[in-house]
């Protein structure tokens, strides 16, 4: 049984299946679901009073449905404690035969790649010298980006085998399959639309290229404009953009800290704050991830035995976590966060490449998340590549912190300032999310992606895989 209704602004597909009913949704709602439910109940009283059976049964469901809907689209814990989410644990033949399925089809690549360069040179040219040049390629290198796809939709060639794999039949059909290793969050990232449009019209005005450094004449009024906006969008007086997101971290944390300082890194973070930590000179500690007990301990023996050597106190003590996970999919504890800091006053730092844009009822990261006040948090960094379609990063925090990092932040004295088409093209995405340009867009994209997800986890468990 399938029952297509439509109202409002929100269209609804309810599937009646053994599971229950599931809920698609077909054209996201610009609007909140209370004047669905108002409609509903004005139709609800009429068929009641029609004495349409069918009919009644049938908004009942709908309802039942939207209101289930409403209680998953709102934010848990927004405001609320914070709460561990369940995961499942494979068992460890499970991880074992995963890792060994990997490790025989590296082996087996870079055993092809061998034996192609002394067999078939012409098909591997790009890794060998040739006529006094280096190849284009080290072995390693190409093994990963030679066999790699990339795109939103893949066309794939079918095959069928009757010997198991050893010879296959190509039967001259296609399967057109989904990407879903993208960091095109919320689908910025395409070539038509008013953000398309915007950064055509900059290059024709700009140019491509800002041809020198920040601390030069790379500072265009369009890098102003995009700093004021994010600022404004996080929630911080004055911030600050990068070219690259990795450098972001890299040159930042050299700027911020130094000898006599002590930088305490969740155990999980990103490569590019322990490679920025390590450029700083300041002493490096981790604690377990998103554990607040092994922090709060960390803190006491830190702080009770000063530096090494020394035993003097420690000129800054900065606490180092990310937003989102990605690799885990977990949410920093920024209530237990924030608890200790206001216990042991020491600096936080916020690394959101993954959840700004794409966290919180506006997108606006772990703070709009958890409904926390931004000034609590003293740095907050993210990058502007995955949820804004475009590339770079920024850090955003009180005036006196972001004058002197453009004083003293190598990327800003030596690095390539960001290009006017990609400021435009992030300028135009904050301006759709918040509601500026094209307004209801940028709720339907943030609502898409939370539904989504949610989707897409319920469904691979249902199908029997560990999430």
């Amino acid at each position: 049984m399938l029952i297509t209704r439509g109202f409002s602004l929100t269209n609804f597909v309810i599937a009646s299946s053994a599971l229950g009913f599931q809920v698609f949704v077909l054209y996201p709602w610009h609007h909140r679901l209370d004047t669905d439910f108002e409609e509903l109940k004005k139709e609800h009283l009429q068929a009641l009073h029609d004495g349409e059976a069918e009919r009644l049964n049938e908004l009942r469901g709908i309802r039942e449905a939207l209101a289930r809907l409403e209680k998953h689209r709102r934010c848990k814990h927004m405001g609320g404690d914070f709460r561990d989410r369940p995961t499942d644990e494979p068992p460890y033949y499970y991880v074992l035969t995963t890792y060994i399925s990997y490790l025989i089809l590296i082996v087996f690549g870079h055993l092809r790649d061998f034996l192609g360069k002394a067999f078939r040179p012409d098909h591997y040219k790009h890794l060998k010298d040739a006529d006094g040049y280096a190849a284009l390629y080290s072995d390693f290198d190409n093994f990963y980006t030679n066999h790699r796809c990339s795109g939103r939709y893949i066309t794939l060639i079918d095959r069928k085998t009757d010997d198991f794999n050893r010879h296959f039949i190509f039967p001259g059909t296609f399967t057109e399959t989904l990407n879903m290793s993208s960091y095109n969050y919320l689908g910025f990232a395409q070539s038509e639309g008013p953000c398309a449009d915007a950064v055509e019209e900059t290059v024709k005005k700009y140019g491509i290229s800002a041809t020198s450094p920040r601390a030069d004449v790379g500072t265009s009024d369009l890098a102003l404009e995009v700093e004021r906006e994010i600022a404004k969008f996080v929630g911080k007086p004055n911030s600050m953009v990068f070219s690259m997101g990795f450098s972001t971290n890299a040159t930042t944390f050299p700027a911020l800290v130094g000898k006599g300082s002590l930088i305490i890194s969740d155990e999980l973070n990103h490569a590019s704050i322990r490679i920025g930590s390590r450029l700083s000179g300041a002493t490096i500690t981790s604690f377990k991830h998103n554990d607040m007990s092994d922090l709060e301990r960390l803190l006491r023996d830190v702080i009770s035995q000063g530096q090494s050597r020394t035993h003097r106190p420690w000129k800054k003590i900065l606490v180092v976590v990310e937003g989102l996970y990605s690799m885990e999919g977990t949410i920093c504890n920024l209530p237990g966060l924030l608890m200790l800091k206001e216990k042991y006053k020491y600096y936080l730092f916020i690394d959101e490449a993954h959840s700004i844009g794409a966290l919180g009822p506006r997108g606006r990261g772990v703070c709009d998340y958890f409904d926390v006040d931004p000034s609590s948090v003293d740095i907050l960094m993210g990058t502007l590549t995955k949820s804004f379609g475009a590339n770079g990063g920024y850090v955003a925090a009180e005036k006196h912190i972001i004058d002197k990092l453009r004083i003293t932040n190598a990327a800003t004295i030596y690095g390539e300032a960001v290009t006017t088409p990609v400021l435009t093209q992030i300028l135009c995405a904050l301006r759709i999310i918040t509601g500026e340009l094209v307004p209801g867009q940028g709720e339907e994209r943030l609502q898409r992606i939370a539904f989504n997800s949610r989707y897409l986890r319920l469904g691979l468990k249902r199908l029997g895989f560990i999430v």
